[in-house]
């Protein structure tokens, strides 16, 4: 049994800040289920948006978020994130973040235009920007001498209150897997924090890392947390298409410097389906491509950039240029074929201003939440920007607090059950949720797939569960249950949705209602 003031559970930008803001004055646990630098912070490639220059203003940058989020996205939380922006910013800035130096801007920095921006406001580290941060960061985290890493460690489950029998429903810790030694262990903590990012990882194919499990979504619902706004999943437009590139993104950044699609036959089609053209929001582009391909019989449409120089492409996209050229794409010559790919998930754990669940002492940072800020359809590179602002709401609000009296916490119990005879029941149940995900509650959607998919869903739970009665845990299986689970929630948010709003498209309620309201799932029992 292990104990800490704050547990953890997630090595993402959420978590890694919240880790720094409050190892000064606690002791931290930080519980990670592959290596520290494995989620999808390290991923980002195009950068942070704030208000960073004298041209732009809080108003303007609420007002590009308000119009992606399609009228769902809260005014408060999202004025709160807007004008802490800075702030988070600069403190990025005093640790040491490498951001891409400009002489001729205010800040010093160079600031680049994404989809649904007015403006140019995203701060970047060329095109590997989740990668500076989380490497300037995590190397502060595994020297401070307050902070506890634990790699390869899989959470299982929440430790609270009604678990425990007691009157109030509060979180006193979780249950953890080493994978390394297929031990259970108990760890204790005052506060816990979920920062497991989302749950791309549901559907076949996806720009998220293999860790995307949405096990922080799922361990809250079975918690007793309220889940929101999960049908929303943004598909990014613009995911490499090459049988050796596995989620390979290519950066919104690219049509921010010009980058056109087109058809295979070398026509641009964005103009005919938004007057923004190719930095019209990200629900839109990927509808359009997703429309084009089923149209044309297409397996990819193609981003050209090549109208830039090698020189202006290596300097603004050394990664990908370097990527493609290493698959045979000279993108100074030739565009570059692209799919749309599940890459966020815009609902998750309802939380407050200061990252409180519904459950005493549990928060939810990052893209395990749904804070408001994302509304229907997230805009791009505000999905860092959230994890700064709302870390540090976290820890603001954990010190604020005096510690409390804490219960015996039993050990994990697995004297009941044996080793599995085999894992073939796993494998398989991974690949036939993910592929029915992806047809069935893709990009558009109709009543009659979303309730195909919910039938499978509700097979395939009763195969895991009781898979997991019977059985010993792993991480395999572990994060099966939980991927079921938030695609059951996935699907419930859909077919609760009767309109078509930002990332949720359905052909039988093609229209949008007047009035936006966000879903809002209650578990059973709570």
């Amino acid at each position: 049994m292990l104990h800490f003031d704050t547990l953890i559970i997630g090595s993402g930008l959420a978590g890694l800040t919240l880790a720094l803001k409050l190892a000064d004055h606690q002791k931290v646990g930080l519980i990670t289920k592959k290596a520290l630098l494995d989620g999808a912070s390290s991923w980002a490639q195009g950068g942070i948006a704030a208000v960073l220059s004298g041209e732009d203003s809080a108003a303007s940058h609420m007002h590009d978020t308000a119009t992606a989020g399609a009228g769902l996205c809260d005014t408060t939380a999202t004025r709160y994130v807007v004008e802490h922006g800075k702030a988070a910013i600069e403190w990025l800035i005093a640790q040491g973040v490498p951001f891409t130096k400009d002489s001729a801007s205010d800040m010093g920095y160079h600031l680049t235009r994404e989809g649904g921006h007015d403006k140019r406001r995203i701060i970047h580290a060329a095109d590997a920007t989740g990668h500076a941060v989380q490497d300037t960061l995590s190397k502060k985290v595994l020297t401070h001498p307050n902070i506890t890493v634990l790699e390869d460690y899989m959470s299982v489950d929440l430790i609270t209150g009604k678990k425990l029998g007691l009157l109030h429903n509060r979180c006193y810790g979780a249950y953890a897997l080493n994978n390394a030694t297929d031990e259970v262990i108990t760890i204790t903590a005052q506060h816990t924090i979920l920062a497991t990012g989302g749950s791309g990882k549901v559907y076949l194919y996806t720009t998220n890392p293999d860790t995307a499990t949405g096990d922080g979504i799922a361990m809250a619902w079975r918690a007793g947390c309220r889940i929101a706004n999960m049908e929303f999943i943004q598909f990014h437009p613009t995911c490499l298409y090459h049988p050796h590139a596995k989620s390979f993104l290519i950066s919104e950044a690219v049509r921010g410097e010009g980058g056109i699609l087109k058809l295979p036959d070398g026509t641009r089609f964005m103009p005919a389906h938004d007057q923004r053209a190719e930095l019209a929001p990200r629900d839109i582009v990927a509808r359009a491509i997703d429309y084009e391909m089923k149209k044309g019989g297409f397996d990819c449409v193609y981003l050209d950039i090549s109208h830039q120089s090698v020189e202006f492409l290596q300097e603004h996209f050394p990664n990908i240029f370097a990527r493609c050229l290493k698959l045979g794409i000279n993108i100074s010559k030739e565009p570059i074929p692209v799919v749309p790919a599940a890459h966020y998930t815009c609902g998750g754990v309802v939380a407050d201003l200061n990252a409180r669940t519904d459950v005493k002492n549990l928060y939810a940072v990052g893209e395990t939440a749904y804070s408001g800020l994302h509304g229907a359809n997230r805009l791009a590179s505000n999905s860092l920007l959230e994890c700064l602002v709302f870390a540090d709401a976290a820890a603001a609000d954990i010190l604020s607090q005096e510690n409390e009296k804490m219960p015996d916490l039993p050990a994990w119990d697995d004297s009941q059950v044996t080793d599995a005879d085999e894992q073939i029941v796993i494998s398989h149940n991974w690949a036939e949720l993910r592929h029915f995900m992806w047809d069935y509650v893709g990009i558009v959607r109709t009543n009659k797939r979303l309730q195909r998919a919910q039938h499978r869903i509700q097979l395939l739970q009763n195969e895991i569960n009781e898979y997991y009665a019977h059985f010993h845990i792993s991480a395999n299986l572990l994060e099966l249950r939980n991927l079921v689970t938030n695609a059951d929630l996935i699907v419930q948010s859909a077919l609760s949705r009767h309109e078509s709003r930002g990332l949720h498209y359905s052909r039988d309620y093609p229209d949008m209602l007047a009035h936006a309201q966000p879903t809002i799932l209650t578990p059973p029992g709570y």
